[in-house]
């Protein structure tokens, strides 16, 4: 049995040396007494990598000045120093990655593949590996071996939290507080590993869900993706300059709860709706029947149907909602 094996969640040993890290017997890796990791490095220090920092350096899961992060333009290395989010930012991202003993990739699907193929020469052998990305199947899938190259693991999560706002600015520490966070491990994944990404998101006020990849995508495509397309639509349709005179003035609370979500990042969107295009688009094509179900009842002009309608959907939410412990306003 190894000592994570015998460890409450983010315990390591308590010994009066370092020890040696167990995902890989070659391991470099050292933890320092009581301290889960030395290095904690966060490629993208946006919203989502932002939180993460905080909630770290909050939480002292890293060695003093042990939480890095890499970003792509030299001017937001100034905003990262300004919220605090990370101990030292670099546009360097070998310099990011070098001695990490954990790196978390929060940065746009499209780019988390290119992301990596860079910083392999830096990564550390035993390190760990995980994401942030709305999409599991294709991300796990492409860059699980990549990771491996290095002797390193790679377990995919998903923590379900975040906001329409962008950037490190809007960063929070509680951003993860009783959130669901998704962990995806495969028939590949070391077990040590994939319980120490667990540990730490629990040790972010998350609550973990194994899911298989192909399974979290599957459901998220429902409750995540399919709502953000309707919102976009919505606002999109709604507020149309060419539209109808005085729509806009008449768009009040209802219409701006509806739609929050549409002001999210249009480049992350776009990559989670093609990277989940196959379930999205079934997922679209079933909210399109019921859409046109309601149609008809509409112009039968059935009462019943359309009360039935309302009811249903009133008690399905109330019944969520009192289930739901998330301050995040996803």
């Amino acid at each position: 049995m190894s000592a994570l094996d015998c460890a409450s969640p983010l315990t390591l040993l308590d010994a009066s040396t370092a020890a040696i890290s167990i995902f890989h017997p070659a391991s470099s890796i050292r933890y320092l007494r009581r301290v889960p990791f030395h290095k904690i490095t966060i490629i993208g220090v946006g919203l989502l990598g932002g939180s993460i920092g905080l909630a770290v350096k909050r939480r002292k899961l890293a060695s003093r000045g042990g939480v890095g992060g890499f970003v792509r333009r030299t001017a937001s290395l100034k905003d990262c120093e300004k919220a605090g989010a990370v101990d030292f930012a670099t546009t360097d991202l070998l310099a990011a990655v070098w001695d990490a003993d954990l790196v978390i990739l929060c940065t746009p699907l499209a780019q988390m593949r290119s992301r990596v193929r860079e910083m392999l020469p830096a990564l550390k052998r035993g390190a760990l590996v995980t994401d942030v990305g709305s999409v599991k199947a294709s991300v796990v899938r492409e860059l699980e071996s990549l990771v491996a190259r290095a002797g390193a693991h790679f377990v995919g999560s998903h923590p379900m939290a975040g906001a329409e706002k962008t950037g490190v600015g809007a960063a929070s520490a509680d951003l993860f507080v009783n959130a669901i966070c998704v962990v995806t491990p495969t028939k590949k994944s070391n077990p040590a590993a994939v319980r120490k990404v667990e540990q730490f998101w629990q040790a972010l006020g998350a609550r973990t869900l194994r899911l298989a990849p192909e399974q979290h995508d599957l459901l998220v495509s429902r409750s995540s993706h399919l709502p953000h397309v309707v919102a976009a639509g919505l606002a999109g349709h709604i507020l149309n300059p060419s539209g109808l005179k005085h729509q806009a003035a008449l768009c009040a609370n209802g219409f701006r709860d509806t739609t929050r979500i549409a002001s999210g990042s249009p480049e992350m969107w776009r990559d989670i709706a093609l990277a989940n295009r196959k379930n999205l688009t079934k997922a679209l094509t079933g909210f399109i029947a019921e859409l046109c179900q309601f149609q008809t009842w509409l112009a039968k002009a059935d009462g019943k149907a359309v009360t039935r309608f309302f009811e249903t959907a009133k008690a399905r939410r109330d019944h969520w909602c009192a289930r739901c412990a998330s301050p995040s306003p996803e």
